[in-house]
């Protein structure tokens, strides 16, 4: 169960997210790490809310991963 990342509200520091960088925009590749700062102010996004990554990456939220479920 995943949910798509536009909604600011559904996004907090600390759940686990897959993002898609700046560079991997084209291809539509995916990375998945912890959210976290979320760098977007608006309250939706239509490409996802951006977020910085526990590992530093950067990248707007493409799917919401539930807890439990990682695989």
């Amino acid at each position: 169960m995943s949910t798509n990342g536009q909604q600011r509200a559904s996004i907090r520091p600390g759940i686990t997210v897959d993002i898609v960088l700046k560079q991997d925009q084209p291809t539509g590749k995916l990375t998945r790490g912890v959210v976290k700062d979320i760098l977007t102010n608006s309250p939706n996004h239509p490409h996802g809310i951006k977020v910085r990554l526990q590992s530093g990456q950067v990248g707007r939220v493409k799917s919401i991963i539930a807890p439990g479920s990682e695989q």
